[in-house]
C-alpha cells in the first residue's frame, strides 16, 4: 500500500475528534525579516515561558538553608535555577561549599539526575560544576545546562537533547497557475529555484512558520492550504538531523517585494515551466507533483487545533482528509 493510500483512511474516531481547521495569514503589520537582536530577544523570551511552563509540572523540594533550592521532577530528578536561588551566593568558594552540601543531600534523598541552570553572569561556576563530576546537556542563548547522574548502580537513561533541525518551505501558488519560487544570495549552486522558505523558530508551529518565510523573503502574505510532504536527512547544521516540511499556502497578494538582504531573486513562474526547468531540482518538482496529485484527487492534507487532555495544552495534528475543500481550485496543467 502506497503512503498516500495509507494516509487516506479515515478513523471514524479521528473525524469526530477533529474539529476546527486551522486558516493562518500574516498580518499586514508584519515587518521585514528581523535583525539578530531581535531574534535573540524572541527566543530568551520564548525561552522564559518554556521553563515556566515546564515548572508546572514539578513541585518544589523542601530542603534545608544551606542546600540549592530545587524542583522535582517526576523522575526523582532535581533541577535548580541559578537565578531563582533565594541565598546569594558571595564567591566560588561559598558557591563550591553549597555544591558540596547539595549533593549529599541528594544522595541521602536518593534523587537520581541533577540538573543545573547556569546563566551568562554566573560562568565562573562551570567550571567548580565540571569538577564536581556535571556535564554540559545543551546551551541556549546567555544559559547552559548542565547534568550529573548520581544514581552508582543504574545506568542513566537521560535524554539527549534536540538532534534535529526544522525547516519549512511554503509551496505557492496563485490562480494564474503559477508558482512563487526565489533564488538564494548565499546559495551553495548559484541561480537554483526553490521554494521560499526557512528554520522553525522556537515555540513556532510549522504552519505560521511557511507563511512568515514567505512574507519575509517575497512579501507575499499567505494563509494556509495543505500539507504537502516532508524530507527527512541527517549530517545538516551543528552535526543535527534535519526535516524539512512542505506546506501549501494560497497567496493573498501578487506583488513580490524580496528580501535583498537573502534573496538575489523572486518571481512567479508558470507551473509548466517550473516541472521542466533545469534550475528547479528534482526534489522541489516532486513537491509540486504531490501537491498536484493530492488537489486532483480531492485530497486535503489538513492541520486540526487540539488540546491534550492530560496536559492542557494545545497541539497541532496533521492529517490527510478526502473530503475536498470547494473553494480551492485544481491547478490545469
Amino acid at each position: 500500500m502506497s503512503s498516500v493510500a495509507l494516509l487516506c483512511r479515515r478513523s471514524n474516531c479521528l473525524s469526530n475528534a477533529l474539529n476546527s481547521c486551522r486558516k493562518l495569514s500574516v498580518p499586514p503589520t508584519t515587518t521585514a525579516k528581523p535583525t539578530t537582536a531581535r531574534q535573540i530577544t524572541t527566543f530568551v523570551a520564548w525561552s522564559q515561558r518554556h521553563y515556566t511552563r515546564s515548572f508546572l509540572g514539578y513541585k518544589n523540594m523542601d530542603s534545608p538553608p544551606d542546600v540549592f533550592r530545587g524542583v522535582v521532577d517526576r523522575f526523582q530528578g532535581v533541577t535548580v535555577d541559578c537565578k531563582a536561588q533565594a541565598v546569594q551566593i558571595a564567591d566560588k568558594t561559598q558557591f563550591q561549599q553549597m555544591l558540596q552540601k547539595s549533593l549529599d543531600f541528594w544522595r541521602a534523598n536518593n534523587n537520581r539526575a541533577i540538573w543545573f541552570r547556569v546563566y551568562r553572569d554566573q560562568s565562573e561556576w562551570v567550571p567548580i560544576l565540571t569538577e564536581a563530576g556535571f556535564d554540559f546537556h545543551h546551551a541556549r542563548v546567555g544559559v547552559v545546562t548542565m547534568y550529573l547522574w548520581l544514581p552508582r548502580h543504574e545506568e542513566s537513561n537521560l535524554p539527549s537533547y534536540a538532534h534535529t533541525l526544522l525547516g519549512v518551505g511554503g509551496l505557492v501558488i496563485n490562480d494564474q497557475n503559477e508558482v512563487l519560487v526565489v533564488s538564494d544570495k548565499y546559495a551553495i549552486a548559484k541561480n537554483i529555484c526553490k521554494l521560499p522558505g526557512g528554520y522553525v523558530e522556537p515555540g513556532e508551529n510549522f504552519i505560521d512558520s511557511a507563511v512568515r518565510e514567505v512574507f519575509e523573503e517575497t512579501g507575499i502574505r499567505t494563509e494556509f492550504r495543505s500539507m504537502v510532504c516532508l524530507r527527512h536527512s541527517h549530517g545538516g547544521n551543528f552535526g543535527c538531523s534535519d526535516i524539512y516540511i512542505v506546506i501549501g499556502l494560497k497567496p493573498l497578494n501578487l506583488d513580490i517585494k524580496r528580501c535583498e538582504r537573502e534573496i538575489e531573486s523572486a518571481s512567479w513562474m508558470p507551473l509548466a515551466e517550473y516541472l521542466e526547468n533545469p534550475l528547479v531540482l528534482e526534489g522541489s518538482r516532486s513537491f509540486v507533483r504531490t501537491y498536484l496529485d493530492y488537489q486532483k484527487r480531492g485530497l486535503d492534507f489538513t492541520c486540526h487545533n487540539l488540546v491534550h487532555q492530560v496536559l492542557k495544552k494545545e497541539y497541532q495534528l496533521y492529517y490527510v482528509d478526502p473530503q475536498k475543500d470547494e473553494k480551492q481550485q485544481v491547478p490545469k496543467l
